[in-house]
């Protein structure tokens, strides 16, 4: 028996509707790995670390393909929608599934608040005088309904917003290589490879000041495990997961790495500051004159992007953790058109709470938002590896059949990415500034040890679920 029959052996029909083709999950993939963090992010990044910023990236790079490799190989034994919570629950045990489940959705639907409030200033670019609050609002509805409707319209407008982002990295970089080729454009005369290491050398203010922007980077490639959350309503996961999760180290590479590079050589990075986006300060440098307003539509394509994808995320991880007894009922019903709607009209209403306190609040508080979201990132990822890690025991071990995407190296790669993310952590405790997202995560960690001794009181049978089923402990015959 291979492993995806194995896996749909061991899994009960969801009821969701395989809408995804290959051409939207891979888009998806694409568009997960470029978003505000990029955008934005960057220049407050290039600003502490300079040209050495690259570096930061490519390395969290490589560890985001180990935890994609990870999670690659989990999908590929058993593919379900909330794929994170449900391997959690499995190798780990049902409390960790339920922490899992709620933290993931608390990532989305803090990103989402930022999100929103992000567009509704980027639209005041071009409309002034429309209230923050109506653009927040309308972007809000639209994006609910669309998700609504049916998960095709999910994936199609996805696929468009992440065409948008594509095509300008891409733009941008050639335009680029362009300056720096023929020396065109207003900074033709000072664009040059030389200035990665001309102002104060390729670590300008030490390596220390270099690992302290990883919290940032990591920020940046959330999103990426979406992919994840699709399985359950893929086409033909077997095929289209693995192809998305093979084709990241080129897009690492292309949109980060090489974006970044390109950037940094067409301008010096002591002209970038926090608080601007490094690829309007280029483009203003070069003297396009439509450059600021496009690379505005873009960022704003990003932020609905990631609104729109937690929208998705946070009603399939709902419908999950109600399926197991860890959320009401009512949110494992599904639609006439086969969405988790009630999950995904909550959700909502979560991010619309949070656009009016993004709206009365500083501007301070978009930063510890997003702070909190990767907090909750982290904690995804590290599931997603210890999980990996207690698969593959159980493989060797012959209690599991092998998956048809194993991870390069095995374990060894997960354990690399573990101690790479408790780094990171450490960190974020390290930065008065930052740490403020673990007082968020702890609290949440208690609250949701209340409620989990609640359910336990309640419903027993609910705190032991997934132990012994779903592959605990099963015998299978040795593969290979």
């Amino acid at each position: 028996m291979t492993s995806a029959q194995v896996g749909k052996a061991n899994t009960p029909e969801e009821g969701y509707e395989r809408g995804l083709g290959s051409r939207q999950v891979q888009m998806i993939a694409i568009g997960g790995a470029i978003g505000v963090g990029l955008f934005l992010g960057a220049g407050a990044n290039i600003a502490k670390a300079g040209p050495s910023l690259i570096v930061m990236y490519a390395l969290a790079g490589v560890i985001i393909f180990f935890i994609m490799r990870a999670l690659g190989e989990l999908l590929l034994y058993r593919p379900v929608s909330g794929s994170f919570a449900e391997y959690s629950r499995e190798f780990l045990g049902p409390f960790f599934g339920y922490f899992t489940g709620w933290t993931y959705w608390l990532m989305w639907v803090v990103t989402g608040m930022a999100e929103l409030t992000a567009a509704a200033i980027y639209i005041n670019y071009w409309f002034p005088d429309i209230p923050q609050w109506i653009s927040a609002l309308v972007f809000l509805v639209v994006l609910f309904v669309a998700n609504l409707i049916s998960v095709k319209l999910f994936g199609e407008i996805e696929f468009w917003f992440s065409m948008v982002k594509v095509t300008a990295i891409i733009g941008m970089i050639v335009i680029g290589l362009g300056v720096l080729t023929f020396g065109f454009s207003q900074a033709g005369d000072t664009a040059a490879v030389s200035n990665l290491w001309e102002f104060d050398g390729f670590f300008p203010k030490g390596i220390g000041s270099s690992l302290m922007t990883l919290q940032g980077v990591m920020f940046a490639y959330l999103a990426v495990e979406l992919v994840g959350v699709t399985a359950g309503e893929s086409e033909n996961p077997e095929k289209t997961l693995p192809k998305a999760i093979n084709t990241l180290p080129w897009r690492i590479a292309l949109f980060y790495v090489g974006a970044l590079t390109v950037i940094l050589c067409v301008v010096k990075w002591t002209e970038f500051a926090p608080g601007v986006s490094p690829f309007v300060a280029a483009f203003s440098k070069i003297g396009i004159p439509a450059g600021a307003a496009i690379v505005n539509f873009v960022v704003l394509t990003a932020a609905l992007s990631s609104c729109n994808s937690g929208m998705y995320s946070t009603g399939r991880m709902l419908r999950t953790l109600a399926d197991n007894g860890e959320a009401p009922g009512v949110f494992s019903r599904l639609s006439a058109s086969k969405t988790p709607a009630l999950g995904i009209t909550v959700s909502v209403v979560f991010m619309g709470i949070g656009v009016v306190l993004n709206y009365i609040v500083p501007e301070k508080a978009f930063g510890y938002v997003t702070s909190v979201a990767t907090a909750a990132g982290i904690w995804t990822w590290l599931m997603i590896l210890i999980s990996h890690v207690m698969y593959r025991r159980k493989v060797v071990a012959g209690k599991l059949p092998a998956s048809s995407f194993p991870a390069p190296g095995g374990s060894i790669c997960s354990w690399i990415a573990i101690a790479f993310l408790l780094f990171v952590t450490g960190i974020i405790a390290y930065d008065a500034d930052a740490r403020v997202c673990l007082y968020v995560m702890a609290g949440w960690a208690v609250a949701l040890g209340i409620g989990w001794a609640v359910l336990k009181s309640r419903n027993p049978q609910v705190t032991r679920r997934g132990e012994g089923e779903l592959g605990g402990e099963p015998e299978f015959e040795k593969v290979g």
